[in-house]
C-alpha cells in the first residue's frame, strides 16, 4: 500500500518511508505526489549516470538547494504533528504522585525541530539540526505569552522551518554509507514503536470514554475497572481451565470440542427447532416432526403477509428433520459396521 511507505523503504529512503507511514501517506495526499516521482527515486537509488549529471548541474547553478514549497509545507506539517503529539502524550493529571508536565513539556520544541530536520534530510538535501533546535527552544518562550497552544506551536514550527531553510539546508554531496537491511529495519521499527508509544500515552492517560449515563471516564480508569470486573475474571478463569484441560488431555481434544460447539452440521440447532433432546430416538424425532409439520403448515395461514413467515418456519422444520435423520442413519450404519468388525 502506498500509505505504508514500503516502496520508499525499498528505495532506501528510510526517513521518507517513516514519515509517509506516520502521516498516513502524507496526510492522504503525499503518496499521490510520489506516484509521479517514483521514476526519479529509482534513478536516485541506482545512481543513474544521467540523474547524477543533472544533479551536478543543479548544484553548480545553486549554491544551496532552491526553495521547495512542497518540502517547506511538509516540514511545517510534520513539525506541528510531532509537537502536538508530544504535547498530547504528556499526562494531564499526576501519575504516581508526579506532575510529568513539569519535565516532559521541554521535549515539545525538540520534537518540532526534529520534525523539520527529518523532512529537510530527505533525498539529496541535508542540514544540521542544532540551530533549528536552538531557535525552536527560543520561540518556545512564546508559550508564556500566548496561552492558546495552536498559536505558540505555530510560531515555533514556522520559526524552526524558516531557520532550517535559511541557514542549515545544504546539498548532500556524498551518498550515505550503505547499511545492512536489518539495521535499517531496526532503526525504522524503533522510531515506529516510539511514535505509537506516544499516541498510546495520549489515549491511555488523557483519553476519555463516555459511559451509559453520559459521564466521561478516563481511559486508564476504565481499563482498570475492566480488568477487575467479574466478566474479565470469569473469562481469565475459563482460559486457565481450558489450558489445564489441554495439558491433561491434549490440544486435539480441545479442537474436537471447538468443532462440536461450532455445530458444523447444524445438529444442535436442529434439536432446538424440533424441540427434542439429543438423546431422542428416531421414532421420537419423527413423531415430533409430523406434529410440528401439521401445526405449522402454510396452508393453515390465510393472511398473505404472514404466509411467507409460515413457509420459512415450515421449511426450517423439514430441514431440521432431514439433518437429524441423516445423522442418526449414519451413526446406526457405523455402529452396525463396528459390531461386524468385532466378530
Amino acid at each position: 500500500m502506498p500509505i505504508s511507505g514500503l516502496h520508499l523503504f525499498y528505495l532506501e529512503r528510510d526517513a521518507h518511508a517513516f514519515l509517509t507511514w506516520s502521516t498516513l501517506g502524507g496526510y492522504g495526499l503525499g503518496w499521490l505526489a510520489d506516484i509521479t516521482k517514483i521514476p526519479r527515486y529509482v534513478r536516485d537509488c541506482n545512481n543513474d549516470p544521467k540523474f547524477l549529471q543533472e544533479l551536478v548541474e543543479k548544484m553548480r547553478r545553486n549554491r544551496s538547494p532552491p526553495f521547495s514549497t512542497s518540502r517547506f509545507i511538509s516540514a511545517v506539517m510534520v513539525a506541528y504533528l510531532w509537537g502536538q503529539m508530544v504535547l498530547l502524550a504528556i499526562p494531564q493529571d499526576e501519575v504516581w504522585g508526579i506532575n510529568w508536565n513539569t519535565y516532559f513539556h521541554w521535549f515539545i520544541p525538540l520534537a518540532v525541530a526534529l520534525g523539520v530536520w527529518a523532512v529537510g534530510n530527505i533525498g539529496r538535501e541535508q542540514g544540521k539540526p542544532w540551530l533549528t533546535i536552538a531557535v525552536s527552544y527560543i520561540t518556545y518562550s512564546s508559550r508564556w505569552y500566548f496561552y492558546d497552544d495552536s498559536i505558540w506551536l505555530s510560531i515555533m514550527m514556522f520559526a524552526a522551518a524558516l531557520t532550517f531553510e535559511t541557514f542549515s539546508k545544504e546539498w548532500k554531496l556524498f551518498p550515505r554509507k550503505k547499511r545492512s537491511l536489518w539495521r535499517r529495519a531496526a532503526t525504522v521499527t524503533f522510531c515506529a514503536i516510539l511514535y505509537i508509544g506516544l499516541w498510546s500515552s495520549f489515549v491511555y492517560f488523557n483519553g476519555k470514554v463516555t459511559d451509559s449515563n453520559g459521564d466521561e471516564v478516563p481511559v486508564h480508569e476504565a481499563l482498570h475497572h475492566f480488568f477487575t470486573s467479574s466478566w474479565w475474571t470469569d473469562f481469565k478463569q475459563s482460559l486457565y481451565e481450558v489450558y489445564a484441560y489441554a495439558q491433561q488431555n491434549g490440544w486435539y481434544e480441545i479442537w474436537k470440542a471447538v468443532i462440536t460447539l461450532s455445530d458444523p452440521q447444524g445438529e444442535q440447532n436442529a434439536y432446538r427447532v424440533l424441540g427434542v433432546s439429543p438423546t431422542a430416538s428416531q421414532q421420537e424425532i419423527t413423531t415430533r416432526w409430523r406434529a410440528l409439520s401439521r401445526e405449522n403448515h402454510p396452508d393453515k395461514v390465510k393472511d398473505p403477509e404472514k404466509q411467507r413467515d409460515a413457509q420459512d418456519k415450515f421449511m426450517e422444520i423439514q430441514q431440521a428433520y432431514e439433518i437429524l435423520s441423516n445423522i442418526k442413519n449414519k451413526r446406526n450404519r457405523r455402529n452396525k459396521q463396528s459390531v461386524r468388525d468385532d466378530f
